[in-house]
């Protein structure tokens, strides 16, 4: 939480210069947020969102690798640009650029890093180079390794901070195809799940968001180099599987359970908000029942075990499935109250 400034001050909704909020009668410094990953998707949406926040609790510094990326952002921030939000160049994959980053900020004081740039990768593992997995842990895992070891000491020295990491429920569970980018994913929850024991011990939360698909700009560039991947270092069997099976199953799944970026951005400000800020928070709640398979059975046979049978055996039911939460979906968005006609 935010450190009291000054208390037992007259009631007021912000001071001149945007940088302090009032909750009761104690007026509260904005907290500056950190979000990593800000030019599409899920950072740019959420870095907008906080901006935009009406108690002006936030001062955002969004952040992207190639600043020739920022016109959208700057397009989607409106009047809050170079108010509440402020964008900078902070690449994860180099420590140089994360220290400057960090050291153009008032005092280095980031009281909420958001975790968010990440890179994914599908196929047949046979298919994928080495150097190309090394690229994708990278950026997901040890791109956020570098930024906690650059954030962490400032915020203990503080006893405070907040570090939200964009997550997946692959990070949970492995799913077809998925396998590096999944792994990357686990290596990032064993990573926060063990540093969120010692953070504690200096009143500094860690949270991890963990959504399922997404639709964004990131999801769809991921599958449109899949469907024109090189398979031939894979036996043909599995060829067709990832081109006939996964690729349209995939899009299926999307389509039925997807999400969008502005719905996890809002979900994920409901963490940062909270009180007491969750370690694992999934945004999608269909995807409940599929997760907790993983913890039901400690020998991991009945996760495997549905997850086969879902691809393999029982497509046309899971295909129905997927088409009658995809209705309910439909008539829950354009019938939110619940009325019939």
């Amino acid at each position: 939480m935010p450190q009291s400034v000054c208390a037992h001050q007259p009631e007021q909704r912000q001071c001149e210069d945007d940088q302090w909020f009032t909750i009761g009668k104690t007026i509260m410094s904005a907290r500056t947020v950190v979000v990593t990953g800000c030019s599409s998707g899920i950072g740019l949406a959420l870095a907008v969102k906080l901006a935009k926040d009406q108690l002006k609790r936030f001062k955002v510094v969004a952040t992207m690798r190639d600043l020739d990326k920022k016109k959208r952002l700057e397009d989607a921030a409106g009047n809050t640009l170079n108010d509440t939000l402020e964008i900078k160049e902070l690449d994860v994959c180099s420590e140089d650029s994360i220290c400057k980053c960090v050291n153009s900020i008032p005092e280095r004081k980031v009281d909420i890093l958001v975790n968010n740039a990440g890179m994914g990768l599908i196929g047949p593992v046979e298919c994928q180079s080495l150097d190309t997995m090394k690229t994708v842990f990278d950026t997901n895992f040890f791109g956020l390794a570098r930024l906690v070891k650059e954030i962490l000491p400032d915020m203990k020295s503080r006893q405070n901070g907040h570090i939200v990491v964009t997550s997946s429920v692959m990070g949970i569970h492995g799913l077809l195809f998925n396998d590096v980018y999944s792994a990357s994913k686990f290596a990032v929850e064993g990573f926060c799940e063990s540093l969120a024991i010692q953070a504690l011990k200096f009143n500094i939360n860690i949270s991890l968001i963990e959504p399922g698909p997404v639709f964004t700009e990131f999801e769809s560039k991921l599958y449109e180099d899949a469907a024109k991947m090189d398979l031939s270092s894979t036996d043909e069997e599995t060829a067709k599987m990832f081109q006939q099976l996964y690729l349209p199953y995939s899009k299926k799944v999307f389509h039925a359970l997807g999400q969008t970026a502005e719905d996890v951005a809002e979900h994920t400000v409901k963490v940062i908000t909270s009180k007491n800020p969750p370690f694992r928070y999934q945004t999608n709640n269909l995807y409940t029942p599929l997760t907790t398979l993983k913890f039901a059975d400690p020998t991991g046979n009945t996760h495997v075990d549905t997850f086969y049978k879902m691809v393999f055996e029982h497509g046309r039911i899971f295909n129905t499935s997927l088409n009658l939460i995809k209705l309910l979906r439909w008539r829950s968005r354009n019938n939110p109250g619940g009325k019939h006609s």
